[in-house]
């Protein structure tokens, strides 16, 4: 084994002995953890809000330009079938048995 592997199996048994030694320094965050009604707890829940709402903002954009897309080309091709059409009833012009 060479010293640099020796080194960093070193550092990363240091880092879990100080991970297992100190577990209030390793909790994941004050909602799981802690006081719900902590200030800390309050503001993370008000973050995962807004985030969650700046997502839905975001899919409500690209849907709704998707929608104006669809609108557009079913507008563009009705308005290409009456210059086709020439403003004529499908029976004017027409050879009547």
């Amino acid at each position: 084994m060479s010293a640099s592997n020796r080194a960093i199996r070193l550092r990363a048994l240091v880092a879990c002995l100080a991970i297992a030694l100190a577990p209030r320094a390793a909790l994941a965050c004050p909602v799981c953890f802690g006081d719900s009604n902590a200030p800390m707890a309050i503001a993370t829940n008000t973050g995962i809000l807004f985030m969650l709402g700046i997502v839905v903002v975001v899919l409500c954009g690209f849907a709704s330009f998707f929608v104006h897309l669809i609108r557009r080309a079913n507008r563009a091709a009705a308005e290409a079938a009456g210059a086709d059409g020439g403003g004529l009833s499908p029976s004017e012009g027409t050879a009547q048995c």
